[in-house]
């Protein structure tokens, strides 16, 4: 059985409205994810899709509950340990890309990876490599105003991939796009899972991305179920 890349157990988190009303949005989540699955998690406005990936992806931390990413506990580690395992283990695609402007596609992949210290020209190959992965070799010197949505989507991807993540999480990643786009990056995504095995969890409001996936989840009252059918 392959190896548990992100583990969730009964994690709860509130936060606190500036009226001091307090609206719990994780109510005992619980969530397991092994290396090369792809996995959606789905649920509408307002069930705590968004807050459960900031916890997962360690941008927020839990009220309560165990997290484990690759094994390693992360509940209780400083802010400096946390943005190291950000930076080694998890890979981020984001809905409205959050490319950098002033930045060419090979730059913007290029990042992580100077943040993580590799030298000048095994960062350039590596950043050159993955947008060949992608599909937009030919784009390396455009800027994300000069790319189409889906195009900077996929540079966005290469990015989330530079560091050679355990898992990539995507939060609503064709939220932003036109049908022929979202089928795009949605076969993308699937290629590198299949292909790579490349780990996945994707939330989503879109049923056609969910039934991609090799397992769906559906967040309702800050929990966790699983789905048989859409």
């Amino acid at each position: 059985m392959k190896r548990v890349v992100l583990q969730a157990v009964d994690v709860y988190k509130s936060y606190r409205m500036g009226t001091g009303v307090v609206v719990p949005a994780l109510r005992g989540a619980n969530l397991e994810v092994r290396e090369g699955e792809f996995v959606a998690i789905i649920g509408p406005s307002g069930s705590g899709k968004t807050t459960l990936l900031n916890v997962l992806g360690l941008l927020d931390t839990p009220d309560s509950g165990e997290l484990y990413v690759d094994g390693i506990p992360v509940v209780g580690l400083d802010d400096d340990e946390l943005s190291e395992m950000r930076l080694r283990k998890i890979g981020f695609v984001f809905q409205y890309y959050n490319l950098i402007p002033i930045l060419t596609a090979l730059e913007n992949v290029e990042l992580p990876l100077i943040l993580a210290g590799v030298p000048l020209e095994r960062r350039t190959r590596r950043a050159m490599e993955l947008l060949r992965m992608v599909g937009i070799p030919n784009m390396q010197n455009h800027k994300p105003t000069e790319m189409s949505g889906g195009q900077q989507q996929r540079v966005a991807i290469a990015r989330a991939l530079a560091n050679e993540p355990s898992i990539v999480l995507a939060d609503e990643p064709t939220g932003n796009l036109d049908t022929k786009a979202s089928e795009e990056i949605v076969s993308l995504m699937k290629g590198l899972n299949r292909e790579k095995g490349t780990t996945f969890v994707v939330v989503t409001h879109d049923l056609e991305v969910a039934r991609e996936a090799d397992r769906i989840l559906r967040i309702r009252d800050g929990k966790l179920y699983e789905v048989d059918e859409l």
